[in-house]
């Protein structure tokens, strides 16, 4: 019975989980390039259970029961990469890769400057003249006369940009999109506001880059709907599992052996 109990908490503890990840999904499901997570779910390793019970010409012989699962954990987070849907806009500092890549962006962390990787391309140009993030983070891109990669500096001048990545301001073709990608997407950790962590990118100067375009998340609403009402249901039985138990219990301790 006690084991019981710990094999429907474990439900109830992975439940919440996807349940928190499914949540996440469905509020950035408007969020621009942004993608989808889930939860792989695994059993714990088996029990065997055994007792010596069983007497054998007067001796106590062990005898075997069967094996017991004692629930679910955790087993590993998955991001999808799938491309989302290409939208165009009227906006020039909007940008979108097609197919696979990554746009580097640079964090000020008042002690030194991290790279980061995201495939959001809703730009801005900022108080400095600088085209950053949402979040204020530089987008790096390459000089093609120093090979530096560099904040680019837009100011007030006029920004095209054709879709190989190269970037003219004002007429004058000087920088170049920093993109990269990754041989195992996996490396890849989320840390917030769109962007991702990872060490060892890939230099990738052929990357297809699109020009008043964004890419949408590529999270799908109605399947995600569905995964939600499942674990639902699932957290429910786990619950009604679990107050069965503890009746039993309450039961066994209150009644059972009770003088009357």
């Amino acid at each position: 019975m006690i084991r019981g109990l710990y094999t429907a908490v474990t439900g109830l503890i992975t439940g919440e989980a996807k349940q928190s990840m499914v949540s996440n999904n469905l509020a950035n499901a408007s969020t621009i390039g942004f993608k989808s997570d889930s939860l792989s779910i695994k059993k714990f390793d088996d029990v065997l259970i055994q007792n010596y019970d069983k007497m054998v010409n007067g001796v106590n012989t062990k005898n075997v029961i069967g094996s017991l699962s004692m629930g679910s954990q955790i087993d590993d987070l998955n991001t999808y990469f799938s491309e989302g849907v290409l939208q165009t806009t009227d906006k020039a500092t909007d940008f979108a890769i097609e197919g696979k890549g990554f746009f580097t962006v640079q964090r000020d962390n008042g002690i030194d400057n991290k790279n980061y990787y995201t495939r959001s391309g809703n730009y801005h140009v900022d108080g400095q003249g600088y085209l950053v993030t949402d979040s204020g983070d530089k987008v790096l891109c390459k000089n093609k006369g120093t090979n530096a990669i560099e904040p680019l500096f837009v100011g007030d001048g006029k920004l095209q940009v054709d879709k190989s990545g190269n970037i003219s301001v004002n007429g004058d073709n000087t920088h170049k999109f920093n993109t990269v990608d990754f041989a195992d997407y996996k490396t890849l950790k989320k840390v917030g506001d769109n962007l991702f962590e990872a060490a060892n990118p890939i230099q990738n100067q052929n990357i297809t880059v699109k020009q008043n375009t964004l890419e949408k998340s590529n999270v799908n609403v109605a399947n995600e709907m569905v995964e939600m009402m499942t674990i639902m249901r699932n957290f429910e039985s786990n619950q009604k599992v679990l107050q069965a138990m503890d009746e039993t219990l309450g039961k066994a301790v209150n009644e059972v052996g009770t003088v009357r």
